[in-house]
């Protein structure tokens, strides 16, 4: 097997949001948004992001974009940490790392005729005359499976689909290395869910793209993951291929969270096993395992030493005492 080189390496990556109140805007608590994550991701390969909301799988793919300034922690993008770039450094690497969004229908500018749309990126990074954009833009149009007259069309004349096609398209305009998908097909018909998952499939075939893909699905995670990374309360908690992961989770909480989705045969039978109790606040996490307060099977040194997210196997993570060498 030949070595994986990252295209992304993603380092204790932090992001703690202030909590402030009375007039002098004083900081009382701290929101850990995401607390400490790591891992990498190589050309060809998509890593999905699961959990609960409110885990902190937005957050890290805002951070990666640098939507957001982490608190701490490093984004490593083709050899360059993006967390110590100024303006201007930012605004070159912006074209290296694009996003397709989870609502195809806020996130295109209404005004804007599809052809536009799509043009837009290259107008601010390359040096190209108008005939090549549109050439650009209807070859893009066509390879996302859209017709290439559809670039006359404003986004309100296309289907919820199709408007993500359409955001998918803008998103490969400048060639970028890797793209985030954070939930980018929640909002739409489950027939068309898989004709958009077939498609970013074979886009990252034909282009070697690495992708971070967000989403709460394990439906859709099954079908076009590679690796899973679990989160609960702003840590990873299991790491491992998806094989692996839907065959036989380490963690209770990747337990419990695969027992709890549906299955498509109604005849399948499996062992439900739900979580108990609520998710603590990200403000007062509890001490020890931040999972400890719902699992069935914690002890006492849950409740007082955070586990470290060991390899128990190649290629596997846990974050859990019960698991691998004690």
């Amino acid at each position: 097997m030949t070595a994986r080189k990252p295209v992304l390496e993603v380092a204790n990556l932090t992001k703690h949001f202030d909590v402030t109140r009375g007039l002098l805007r004083k900081t009382v608590a701290k929101v850990r948004a995401v607390d400490g994550v790591s891992f990498d991701i190589a050309a060809g390969e998509t890593l999905c992001l699961v959990g609960e909301s409110g885990c902190g799988k937005s957050t890290v793919a805002k951070l990666i974009l640098r939507l957001i300034e982490p608190s701490a922690g490093s984004v490593v993008l083709d050899g360059t940490d993006v967390t110590k770039l100024d303006e201007a450094g930012m605004r070159a690497h912006r074209r290296h790392v694009q996003m397709v969004f989870q609502d195809p229908y806020a996130s295109l500018n209404p005004r804007l005729k599809a052809g536009v749309i799509v043009t837009e990126p290259l107008e601010n990074y390359e040096s190209m005359a108008a005939s090549e954009r549109e050439a650009r833009a209807a070859k893009l149009l066509t390879r996302v499976g859209l017709r290439a007259d559809a670039m006359h069309r404003f986004p309100f004349e296309f289907s919820g689909g199709q408007r993500q096609r359409l955001g998918i398209a803008r998103a490969l305009a400048l060639n970028p290395a890797l793209i985030v998908a954070d939930e980018p097909v929640s909002a739409l018909d489950v027939s068309v869910q898989a004709q958009v998952l077939n498609l970013l499939m074979d886009l990252q075939e034909e282009y070697g793209l690495a992708y971070l893909f967000v989403s709460h699905d394990l439906g859709v995670v099954e079908h076009i993951g590679h690796r899973i990374a679990v989160m609960y309360l702003g840590k990873i908690v299991e790491l491992a291929s998806r094989d692996d992961l839907f065959a036989d989770p380490q963690h209770p909480y990747s337990e419990a969270l695969i027992a709890a989705a549906p299955i498509p045969d109604p005849r399948a039978k499996r062992e439900r096993k739900t979580i108990e109790g609520e998710v603590p606040s990200p403000m007062n996490p509890p001490p020890g395992c931040h999972f400890h307060t719902r699992c069935p099977y914690a002890v006492d040194r849950c409740r007082k030493e955070v586990p470290a997210l060991r390899e128990i196997a190649p290629g596997r993570h846990v974050a859990c005492h019960l698991r691998g060498p004690q």
